[in-house]
């Protein structure tokens, strides 16, 4: 940033000043100067005011001729000892940009489309069909406020009611207002890519995306129950992380076309084994973890959410 006093120099010159004083004049009248100066009148006098006339032309220029450099701030003056001092604090629309870029960063889409990020709770239509499930989703957000430990919820219903959409609405809140961080997995292409893991000999980075999924503070496994399972799918992925988040209590969210009983059955049959028992283990780590609420409504893929 250029010199204080050779900006008020080249203004001077510019405007054909008879002296430096007319523009420090004009300064100090600006109407924020003039506030800030009522403001502390008892704290500030004449001499304070001619050893800080530098600073308070910056804040009068950076207020007219805002500096590339300080994009997304605005001057402030305020009272530092015996002089007064300049900082800059972020525009509101500055502090939304940063709010936004920071929830973006704890928030993350597995094998999702992108534009979930965008959806806002408080802006999702509130019809009759969805009102059970939205007041259920606004009852755990108070909880989880206060409760790391709050239960999730498993919604349940026809496909394209806004199971998704909903979820989607609840991540977004989470991440922005309570600074956690959200995993948001879609369960079939999940589940469909984990050869992939064997195929480039990376079993390690698998063992740790399972960590990341059984200890991020909020996991929601989006569309379960669409998934071809193996054996060893179901019992050594999916049962290792829902035991593992209901060993120590973390927030699961589900969504699912199924009904609890419906996915109970869906876990029995693998593609090499029925194994009713495994499937009823499975099962009770998911309704520990969630209460069901059914979403009913029409297909809403192709209209405005």
């Amino acid at each position: 940033m250029e010199p204080i006093g050779k900006v008020i120099k080249r203004i001077v010159k510019q405007r054909n000043l008879d002296s430096e004083q007319d523009l420090i004049n004009e300064a100090i009248k600006d109407p924020d100067v003039q506030a800030f100066l009522t403001q502390n009148a008892d704290k500030i006098d004449k001499a304070m005011v001619k050893n800080s006339i530098s600073t308070i032309y910056e804040f009068y220029s950076q207020k007219k001729n805002p500096s590339k450099i300080m994009a997304g701030y605005v001057p402030q003056l305020f009272l530092n000892g015996k002089v007064i001092d300049i900082r800059y604090t972020p525009t509101r629309s500055k502090i939304a940009v940063d709010r936004k870029r920071d929830a973006r960063r704890r928030l993350q889409l597995i094998d999702l489309p992108a534009r979930l990020q965008n959806v806002e709770l408080s802006k999702i239509d509130i019809s009759d069909e969805r009102k059970p499930a939205l007041n259920l989703v606004y009852a755990f957000l108070r909880n989880f406020k206060h409760n790391p430990h709050a239960k999730g919820l498993y919604l349940s219903g026809d496909f394209g009611v806004g199971k998704t959409y909903l979820l989607a609405g609840l991540a977004n809140y989470v991440v922005t207002n309570m600074n956690k961080n959200v995993i948001f997995l879609h369960v079939p292409t999940f589940i469909a890519g984990l050869a992939s893991h064997f195929d480039d000999n990376s079993r390690t980075s698998l063992q740790e995306e399972i960590r990341r999924l059984s200890e991020c503070d909020l996991l929601i496994l989006d569309d379960i129950g669409a998934e071809s399972l193996s054996q060893w799918s179901r019992d050594d992925v999916l049962g290792v992380i829902l035991q593992a988040r209901m060993d120590n209590v973390l927030p699961t969210f589900f969504s699912s076309n199924l009904d609890m009983e419906a996915l109970q059955s869906h876990f029995e049959e693998t593609r090499n084994a029925t194994d009713p028992v495994k499937a009823r283990r499975l099962m009770q780590r998911v309704r520990f973890l969630a209460t069901e609420v059914v979403v009913s409504g029409h297909d809403r893929r192709n209209s405005l959410h």
